[in-house]
């Protein structure tokens, strides 16, 4: 297959918002490779290179100036070749040059899109929206194979092109001979969102509440003294856990596959900030310090093998029944089953008072369903809202080109009766408000600085956040985590917006989320 069918391809994808369309393009470009491009072909379409490593950064990949290819010669295959040539570059004296002959001479066969496409795809920035959710069902289509099949191969392999290697050529028994590997991280059971425990328990009926801890999701692999934990990401994190390797350690078995949270408490038992614990989770030297100054607690909420045995197809009333004889009750998160809406009402007050962010609603009856948001589980975090004015905002790019998008946004300040920026967002935003909001924001044009257009502070827009960190990019040392656009609000003045100190008094703690 010729590299720039991919390339037109993944075009296409990008250009559409339609998952049916997607798929339908992604399944057609399947069935037009070659046995031997399939794993590079998947890795292409779902925005990376097959090789883990290419060691290539973005100085030296914009660095490389070579004049395009007037005709499209490149095939899938030749592409790769070079990629795993790179790849393959002993490190020491030199290699940076090779790898970056090698790279020079791949872009100056390419035409200017396939030359876009390849520095992209090299520094893994494409955002063509062919991810792992829509090529999955197409290469369900493609190999004539349950969908279900695909994603609970994909979730044991935590590999979407081996997978597809499998499941085109060897069809669903290729597929059924996955199974979980110790060691191997497998992709995580997400959640859907849920307005409130009412609907989630009036949807799902008989259900397990866990409490929602803010902190860093886990999956702990042991096998006898060997513990791998691995994030959500599947990235290995192990080195920087020692308090979570300690912990699987101690328990009582031989091997197991858990799956929890882990984060920082302070003294009196409550969560410390979410960015302590994730300056903490990110840590790789002074370990033992670090332990000492902000040490991990984990807490499991599911198990997936035990002792020889995987439990992952088992209903979760059966899963947890493994886990409370594989974990004490002191590592194991909070949860009440229940089928009462008013009972998970009081039960999410209580998380919530406790300093946590939420419950998960989970249905006792289903398995451990492969790394995808199912309606299985369900996501209840009452969230933060706060009355915040447009100081800025940015021009758009993509399809949001020719629309101001990112808004700059500021709390304000009775003290000096001006405007504190707290950060931005585009998030949120439909095409409607987008026009609304660029007409209505370039009539208060003041100023422009590249492509930030300063407006006079005269519109106010309420904003949903998931909390605030501390951030020295902002006067008030202060910025929005998570924030999106819930609507403009006419009927409010801009001095009428929230204060300075109301998002003080919401990031110490002070101002509990609404029921």
């Amino acid at each position: 297959m010729l590299f720039s069918e991919l390339v037109a391809v993944s075009a296409e994808v990008g250009a559409t918002r339609s998952r049916k369309a997607k798929t339908a393009l992604l399944t057609a470009a399947l069935r037009r490779l070659a046995g031997d491009e399939l794993a590079a072909g998947v890795a292409f379409l779902s925005g990376e290179p097959r090789q883990d490593r290419l060691d290539l950064g973005p100085s030296a990949v914009g660095g490389v100036e070579v004049a395009a290819a007037d005709t499209a010669t490149l095939t899938v295959r030749e592409v790769d070749d070079v990629l795993q040539r790179i790849a393959d570059v002993a490190a020491g004296t030199g290699s940076r040059a090779r790898r970056l002959a090698l790279l020079r001479d791949l872009l100056g066969r390419a035409t200017a899109d396939e030359q876009d496409y390849l520095r992209r795809l090299v520094l893994r920035e494409l955002r063509q929206g062919a991810l792992a959710g829509v090529l999955t069902p197409a290469i369900a289509t493609t190999a004539d194979v349950p969908e279900a099949a695909v994603r609970r191969a994909a979730m044991l392999t935590g590999d979407l092109r081996r997978t597809a290697v499998a499941a085109l050529t060897g069809g669903a028994d290729a597929l059924a001979r996955f199974g979980l590997e110790i060691g191997t991280p497998l992709q995580p059971m997400l959640a859907r969102t849920a307005t409130s425990v009412a609907e989630a328990v009036g949807e799902l009926g008989e259900v397990v509440v866990d409490a929602k801890l803010d902190g860093a999701r886990v999956q702990v692999h042991r096998d006898g003294d060997r513990v791998r934990v691995f994030t959500r990401n599947r990235l290995e994190v192990t080195s920087r856990v020692p308090e979570v390797v300690a912990v699987a350690r101690s328990l009582p078995l031989q091997a197991v596959v858990l799956d929890g949270e882990t984060l920082a408490l302070d003294g009196q038992g409550r969560p410390r900030a979410f960015q302590d614990t994730m300056q903490r989770f990110g840590r790789e030297h002074d370990l033992e310090a670090a332990s000492a100054d902000v040490p991990l607690q984990v807490r499991f909420f599911d198990v997936l093998h035990l002792d020889g045995r995987d439990v992952l197809d088992l209903p979760l009333r059966d899963r947890l029944e493994v886990l409370a004889r594989a974990v004490p009750a002191a590592l194991r998160i909070d949860q009440l089953v229940t089928s009462d809406a008013a009972d998970a009402q009081a039960f999410l007050r209580a998380t919530l008072e406790a300093g946590h962010e939420g419950v998960m609603v989970k249905d006792l009856d289903a398995p451990y369903e492969a790394g995808r948001r199912g309606a299985a589980w369900r996501k209840v975090k009452p969230v933060h809202t706060l009355e915040l004015v447009v100081l800025a905002a940015e021009w758009g790019s993509g399809r949001r080109r020719g629309w101001l998008s990112n808004l700059h946004l500021g709390a304000y300040d009775p003290d000096t009766d001006g405007f504190v920026m707290l950060g931005k967002t585009f998030k949120g935003l439909t095409d409607e408000l987008l026009g609304w909001q660029t007409e209505q924001l370039l009539a208060r044009q003041t100023t422009r600085d590249g492509p930030v257009v300063h407006v006079r502070p005269e519109l106010v827009v309420e904003i949903a956040l998931d909390g605030l960190v501390r951030s020295p990019r902002y006067p008030a040392g202060l910025a929005m985590r998570f924030a999106r656009v819930r609507g403009y609000r006419p009927d409010k003045a801009p001095r009428q917006a929230d204060t300075i100190a109301t998002v003080r008094a919401l990031h110490a703690g002070e101002l509990p989320p609404p029921i």
